[in-house]
């Protein structure tokens, strides 16, 4: 049975396992091992995972299959003080990829995103990362792309999506 819940800072540590799991084998073809590890210990460290719940409008959800958490997704309502939803993390452990959770995961977010009167989601996503065809296949349009430097000379080089909401 699949279920989607809110998340809440109790979760942390779940989240943190499912994103040290997936990474290495979602990115390992794009980025470099460094990289994904100086990208998870900036994202998915206890601090700054405690501090997107608490103090910059994050909200999770979690995605479970039997009781056990697979996945999840981080979004925020009125991204930018517009009438956005931003969806910031979408993560399903390698075993749980190709069986619709994460169409399950986002119609979530649209839920939410409706009630909050986002006009449209919008999303980053590596342009080399096989996500794209999932979230073009889903009604996402790529919009535009942003290199945005991290920091220990790393960068994010993305397409911008968006999906706009009805």
């Amino acid at each position: 049975m699949i279920s989607i819940c809110e998340a809440s800072t109790k979760d942390i540590g779940i989240i943190q396992k499912i994103a040290y799991q997936t990474w290495p084998v979602v990115y390992n073809e794009i980025i470099t091992p460094s990289q994904i590890k100086y990208m998870l210990d900036l994202f998915y460290s206890e601090t700054a995972l405690f501090e997107n719940m608490t103090k910059n409008g994050h909200d999770f959800l979690l995605l479970m299959e039997n009781s056990v958490t697979i996945g999840f997704a981080a979004f925020e309502h009125n991204y930018l003080n517009q009438k956005v939803t931003r969806l910031h993390k979408l993560y399903l452990l390698p075993s749980s990829h190709g069986k619709g959770y994460g169409k399950l995961l986002v119609d979530a977010v649209i839920k939410k995103a409706r009630e909050k009167a986002s006009l449209l989601i919008s999303l980053n996503v590596n342009k080399f990362n096989p996500a794209i065809a999932f979230y073009l296949k889903i009604g996402f349009a790529i919009v535009g792309e942003e290199k945005l430097p991290i920091g220990n000379d790393f960068f994010m080089d993305d397409y911008k999506m968006e999906l706009q909401l009805k």
